[in-house]
């Protein structure tokens, strides 16, 4: 039997060919060779339906499509990468003349594996595409025994999304989700039923974010992925009907759910959104340890994720989109004075009054800032801090001057109309001009006002796409986002040293077709301090820490508490920092300024550590939380007490490491009660409302 293995020190793949079909077995830990080979007949590695062939399968789930499911082995090739090794195993249909690359990317320090497929069109007609996988595995947790009752004894782990209240991950077993496990004898019962995940239009995590956890409690495996696209994407787990096979899809946009359809002409060829996919031996937490690896290995290098500089914007809690040359200065003075190192002017810079339905021309506005705009940055740069603008490239306001100077194609079009949303019109970057225009707002921030920073906010959806010169709306948005990326990457090219954060309404787009690119992400627009510790406390699990930028926003009328709970929400992330600090005055100014100088004291440790939850993936509104970065012998624990009536709380940190010392890190002046038993740490908060940083050191 012919074998193909692909290993590093941290990841392994194996296949086997069997009647010219290949067959993925091994993944990491999860080993099926031992499997009957009329079961493994089911482990096929691409799913393709192309418009016309023939389904051979009952419902909806992308399982055993045509020509996917009678893919013919033709070679593969095993190469060194910088990272570790890249697999590509080629195969046809029966015609040999639809050619299937299926990629793997193996690393050598995470057992996360990257995929990706390409599609190759040589018959003389033209092919529609309607499905075609980034992976495909099944028996995904089955290790142990294949007729394990997955049903009950796996954990689907969905991380829930809404403005706001992002990273809000829910739990359920496959059965209490509607998949049953099916066993009657001899007798397999073919399933119709899948769970289906999916997010559409251009906010890539307006529903969900693009990354799943399946938990099995008994074989003590869990699977993790991620599909990496700012558009549409759909993941899928269904019962293959035989043999009871869990199976898992991960892709990007498709015709059932998204509205995408591709026509490959002859010559042709289409490649899927980039997936990760992993199968290792521990549970939630340890998964996505292994995630936050991967995402440091496939992001681009640069300055902004070693140095963890603080960034203070004026928007949230404090001039909320009203900035003015009087407004900025205190504000700058005060920036200045607790150490923040960027200063970000948000959003209105450009409009005297109401701006909304009038964004697009990005000009500064001669009533807010009467000595020029130019002066303020100057102002910024005096005060030894690297200045930024908030843009939203992507959009232009109904009101905006040019929009109706411009052609149709400048826009997103459905139906012979431009798409309105929420008074904007929606740029399409498939357009060159598009692009030159967005070039050139780029460069007179950057090169005539002197701006190091931009904010991208991105505020509004398209639908589901564009019909305008696209085989299918979806198609037309697949084409925008993969533009937008392209240049994205030649604004970086030009300017290595620009910041470039990504903002969608906070975390409406926190995908890593984005974050391989921007070193930094706008976490959540949550305005509530409490409800930002809960959200915070969970941004470490989509996005790395060193990526995830949190508010810190003193309240003008607070108190010390509620500035250090401010403060402890973004001190293991990136501080965003924000409020009317020339309002915030005497010991709570102190606090920020000890909270932004004890950051300083260990924030090039974060781009190494890795996030842990010592009391689970916790919840929005939950009365405890917690959240920590892990290093070599220690940990950084934030504690939060949200509302409620339990001054008490125990956090078990066995997992750990076994305790040497425990102190209060943040902040020094405000001494709280705590002991440690054991392992275990005791605290208690006396009131609502309050926040500790510790430091635990490990024996």
């Amino acid at each position: 039997m012919k074998q193909i293995v692909a290993k590093t020190d941290q990841a392994q793949l194996i296949f086997e060919i069997q009647n010219n079909r290949v067959l993925l077995v091994k993944m990491n830990n999860n080993d099926l060779r031992d499997a009957p080979d009329n079961i493994k007949t089911h482990f096929g590695i691409t799913e393709l339906q192309i418009t016309g062939r023939n389904f051979h399968h009952k419902g909806l789930s992308f399982v055993d499509t045509n020509p996917g499911s009678d893919l013919i082995y033709q070679k593969h090739l095993l190469s060194l990468t910088e990272t570790g090794k890249q697999l590509v195993i080629t195969q046809t249909d029966v015609s040999g003349k639809i050619v299937v690359d299926s990629v793997y990317q193996l690393f050598n320090d995470t057992q996360i594996i990257r995929s990706w497929t390409k599609v190759s069109n040589h018959t003389k007609y033209q092919q529609g595409i309607e499905y075609l996988s980034s992976f495909a595995i099944t028996g995904i947790n089955q290790s142990d025994d294949l007729l394990t009752n997955y049903s009950e004894h796996n954990q689907l782990f969905v991380a829930n999304n809404n403005w706001t209240a992002e990273a809000q991950w829910k739990k359920a077993s496959l059965k209490d989700l509607g998949l049953d496990y099916w066993v009657d004898g001899e007798k397999k019962q073919a399933a119709t039923k899948r769970i289906s995940i999916n997010n559409n239009s251009s906010w890539s995590c307006s529903e969900y974010s693009p990354t799943g956890l399946l938990t099995n409690e008994v074989t003590k495996e869990t699977a993790v992925w991620e599909i990496e696209n700012n558009g549409a994407w759909h993941y899928e787990i269904t019962d293959i009907g035989a043999g009871n096979l869990l199976a898992l899809r991960l892709s990007g946009p498709e015709e059932l759910d998204n509205g995408w359809w591709h026509q490959l002409d002859n010559g042709d060829s289409f490649t899927t959104c980039k997936v990760a996919f992993g199968e290792i031996l521990g549970d939630a937490e340890d998964a996505l340890q292994e995630l936050t690896k991967y995402r440091r290995l496939i992001r681009r290098k640069n300055d902004d994720n070693r140095r963890l500089p603080v960034i203070f914007n004026d928007y949230m809690n404090g001039l909320a989109g009203d900035p003015t040359t009087k407004k900025e200065i205190p504000l700058i003075n005060q920036a200045q004075v607790v150490g923040c190192e960027y200063y970000v002017i948000d959003c209105g810079w450009y409009a005297p009054g109401y701006w909304w339905d009038s964004v697009g021309e990005w000009m500064p506005s001669e009533k807010r800032f009467p000595d020029g705009i130019e002066q303020l940055i100057q102002y910024i740069r005096n005060a030894g801090m690297i200045p930024g603008l908030w843009l939203e490239i992507e959009v232009m306001g109904i009101h905006c001057p040019l929009a109706d100077k411009l052609p149709d194609d400048w826009f997103f079009m459905r139906h012979g109309k431009r798409i309105i949303d929420a008074d904007r019109y929606h740029l399409d970057f498939r357009n060159s001009e598009v692009v030159e225009f967005a070039d050139a707002v780029v460069k007179r921030l950057v090169e005539d006002y002197g701006v190091g920073y931009i904010k991208m906010d991105y505020n509004i959806t398209t639908g589901l796409g564009t019909d305008l010169k696209s085989d299918s709306v979806g198609d037309g948005l697949l084409e925008h986002n993969r533009a937008y990326i392209e240049w994205i990457k030649t604004l970086f090219k030009k300017y290595p040293k620009l910041v470039i954060e990504n903002c969608g309404s906070g975390g409406m787009r926190h995908d890593y077709a984005m974050l391989a690119q921007h070193s930094i992400q706008s976490l959540t627009d949550q305005t509530d301090y409490v409800r930002n510790g809960n959200v915070a406390a969970v941004g470490a699990s989509v996005v790395a820490p060193e990526q995830c930028a949190v508010w810190s926003y003193p309240l003008t009328d607070g108190d010390d508490e509620e500035v250090v709970f401010n403060m402890v929400n973004a001190m293991l992330l990136r501080i965003h920092q924000s409020g009317l600090l020339d309002h915030v005055q005497g010991s709570r100014l102190r606090l920020v300024k000890q909270g932004i100088e004890t950051y300083k004291t260990y924030r090039q440790k974060i781009p190494q550590m890795l996030p842990a939850w010592p009391d689970g993936l916790t919840q929005l509104d939950d009365e405890w939380f917690s959240f920590a970065l892990k290093g070599q012998r220690e940990l950084y624990l934030a504690v939060w007490r949200g509302h409620g009536q339990r001054s008490h709380h125990q956090i078990n940190l066995a997992k750990y490491g076994n305790i040497g010392a425990v102190k209060v890190l943040y902040p020094d002046a405000k001494s709280v009660d705590y002991k440690v038993y054991g392992n275990q740490l005791n605290i208690n908060f006396p009131t609502e409302k309050m926040a500790r940083l510790f430091h635990v050191s490990f024996k």
